[in-house]
């Protein structure tokens, strides 16, 4: 009974016990009429909430952050080259930038990816480009190639096709007369994306193993349908014979002919009802008909007179571009790491800025034989007989493309990016590839650092956080916009007190 009673007694006990009283808010809140704020830890779903969006946050701020500081690296890496006197009478010097949509996807996806990794480190070093585009697959093959014929035809090679007037010619040659020429220096070719690459290549064989002229167009055949037989009888004024079931085959024909008449009456509404959906579809790709020449005519191909002993540089930039909704974890996964691509993307746009050293690109396969040795036959190099550079730059690309695209059509003769890159000898031992010396990789250390700055410039002291969102949002210049403002004086000669 003891036990039993202990119990109640501690309750009766609590329950006399005198509470705290609360807290009397404070006069300031209860004056402007907002309750009384105390602090308390959030309940279970808030902290799951928080702590989910938080570390999002938090992880998109320090990739952005760690992003914005390798691009302004290698920008200020290359920054000394925008500030180097040039001459009235000459163009800087202009590199050529390939961009195609990539598999599956838009123009717009190739535009946003060049202007945000790498038109930044062209702007800071001040060097102009030439963008070649292509909406669909075939386009950049056809623009390197007809780049390539142009550059062959003004240097003197002849050729039957008469080249139209535009204002690029137009340009060039007002440029020509004054006496303007392009800044002395290496260029460079800038490819973006694995299947941008492998038209870049493509091109690059069509241009100067293909020929000046345009292949003839493909001359149809009319089908016989037994109707030129009687026209010509009745030219040559036979008539064919009366037979006593004329009249009967008479009225067959005009049957058959209104039974004609109806069946092409239905498929005309047929073929309209299949331009309508074709023209909802997306185009399809280019196929060989615009191509001057094939792979299998390479080893026949003769070399221009003017083909150089090696080309300008060349680098392959990363594009990495995955569709589907099931791919959604490794997008948002590449969506929190753009410092690494930014990174990566840096390094050799600055190498092929700078111009610094280049490399052949390499020329042994497993069997030892050498790329720029052209084999007994002088056949052609295929991804089958052994692996090259060239073949395998940015291959793992292909293997994140839309399904889409690796289907083929029966009536597609070539697809550039499904079929295996095909290499001649004589053009491919042409390539270099564009590095970063070893000087500019210290370079690049030492800035990231911050132990050095752009060639002869000092770096400037740090802004502190609250001065620099005061000059960002306009309430506010920094020291060297306003050491550029002009010092106007006393302009209406007005007499100080």
């Amino acid at each position: 009974m003891a036990d039993s009673s202990k119990p109640a007694a501690d309750a009766a006990a609590g329950a006399s016990k005198p509470q705290a009283a609360p807290k009397p808010p404070n006069p300031v809140f209860k004056m402007m009429g907002l309750p009384n704020f105390r602090l308390k830890l959030p309940s279970r779903n808030w902290m799951i909430f928080l702590t989910i969006t938080g570390s999002f946050t938090g992880a998109l701020i320090y990739d952005r952050r760690e992003k914005r500081r390798a691009q302004q690296k290698w920008s200020e890496l290359v920054a000394h080259l925008a500030k180097e006197p040039l001459a009235v009478d000459q163009m800087r010097r202009k590199l050529t930038v390939y961009l195609a949509a990539p598999p599956g996807d838009g123009l717009r996806i190739a535009r946003d990816h060049f202007k945000e990794y790498v038109k930044p480190i062209l702007t800071a070093a001040a060097l102009d480009y030439n963008v070649i585009e292509g909406r669909r697959e075939g386009d950049v093959r056809a623009g390197t190639a007809e780049q390539i014929r142009k550059f062959r035809i003004k240097a003197g090679e002849k050729t039957s096709v008469v080249e139209e007037p535009s204002v690029e010619t137009a340009v060039l040659d007002m440029r020509e007369k004054l006496g303007v020429s392009d800044e002395a220096g290496p260029k460079g070719d800038l490819v973006i994306g694995r299947h941008t690459w492998k038209e870049y290549v493509r091109g690059l064989h069509e241009g100067w193993l293909g020929p000046l002229d345009p292949p003839a167009a493909p001359v149809e055949e009319v089908p016989s349908n037994g109707i030129e037989e009687p026209m010509k009888d009745i030219a040559t004024g036979d008539k064919p014979e009366e037979t006593p079931n004329s009249k009967t085959d008479e009225i067959k024909s005009q049957v058959t002919k209104l039974e004609d008449i109806k069946i092409e009456e239905t498929n005309t509404e047929e073929t309209k009802a299949e331009k309508e959906e074709e023209k909802e579809k997306p185009a399809k790709p280019t196929g060989p008909k615009d191509a001057f020449i094939t792979t299998a005519e390479y080893p026949t191909a003769q070399l221009p007179p003017t083909l150089p002993q090696s080309f300008d540089s060349s680098i392959a930039i990363e594009f990495p571009h995955i569709l589907g909704f099931l791919n959604t974890p490794k997008r948002l996964y590449r969506y929190l790491n753009q410092r690494h691509l930014a990174e990566s993307i840096g390094r050799d746009v600055a190498g092929i800025v700078l111009a610094s050293a280049a490399r052949p690109y390499s020329d042994e396969n497993p069997s030892g034989d050498l790329l720029g040795t052209p084999s007994s036959d002088n056949s052609p190099i295929d991804s089958s007989s052994g692996t090259f550079e060239q073949q395998t730059i940015l291959e793992k690309e292909e293997q994140e493309w839309h399904k889409s695209v690796h289907k083929r059509d029966e009536t597609d003769k070539e697809r550039v990016w499904l079929d295996n890159i095909v290499l001649d000898p004589r053009i491919a031992s042409r390539m270099k590839h564009s590095l970063l010396s070893a000087e500019d990789e210290a370079r690049s250390e030492r800035l990231a650092e911050q132990k050095e700055y752009i060639l002869g410039e000092e770096r400037p002291a740090p802004v502190p956080f609250w001065r620099r969102m005061w000059i960002n949002y306009g309430y506010g210049e920094d020291d060297e916009t306003i050491r550029r403002k002009p010092i106007l004086g006393n302009i209406d000669d007005e007499e100080t007190a």
